[in-house]
């Protein structure tokens, strides 16, 4: 307990953070599942705040997918867009690991550490509508638990895929400010 409140204080330290600006729109779409989902639309005020958003989300289903060869490809775009947001270049390196190798097992590992970072920022990001969730799997990572975002109440497990799809749960919902 004191290891994951330690990470989470050393998370929003060191998360990226910004000015808020232009609406749009976020879906996420776990095709990969297979299944039906509840999607709900999330308007982030920032664009550069939403292309983010928008890299984080197709990274976490290529992982869900267990698409190593597209996780690579969308870490690439993530990282990019994680430069260009001032206070996320640290952020965009752990992108850059995750795009650096094809295997995803060390894709997921590095996963636990980009979603800490993505997560404190969006807790503070100034969302116009919808719902973020804040998803936690405790036996991803060896049983220290991983955490990730989605746009979708149902879980789909990026961590585990296909093998635990719906292992986890939702910890915290970041919503619209009214």
């Amino acid at each position: 307990m004191k290891k994951y409140i330690g990470m989470a204080v050393l998370s929003t330290l060191m998360a990226c953070t910004g000015a808020v600006k232009n609406e749009t729109a976020v879906t996420d779409s776990t095709a990969a599942a297979g299944q039906a989902a509840e999607v709900n639309d999330v308007k982030l005020a920032d664009p550069k705040s939403e292309s983010i958003y928008k890299g984080y989300i197709s990274l976490k289903n290529s992982l869900v997918a267990g698409n190593a060869a597209a996780a690579h490809q969308t870490a690439l775009d993530l990282a990019t867009s994680l430069k260009a947001y001032e206070g996320c270049e640290n952020t965009a390196l752990i992108a850059e690991k995750i795009a650096g190798t094809e295997d995803i097992k060390i894709q997921r590992k590095e996963f636990t550490a980009l979603s800490s970072d993505v997560i404190a920022l969006f807790k503070h990001a100034d969302i116009t509508q919808g719902s973020i969730y804040v998803q936690h799997c405790p036996m991803a990572n060896n049983g220290d638990g991983g955490d990730w975002l989605s746009s979708e109440k149902k879980i789909s497990n990026p961590y585990y895929g296909k093998e635990m799809l719906t292992c986890g749960a939702v910890l915290e919902v970041i919503k619209a400010k009214k």
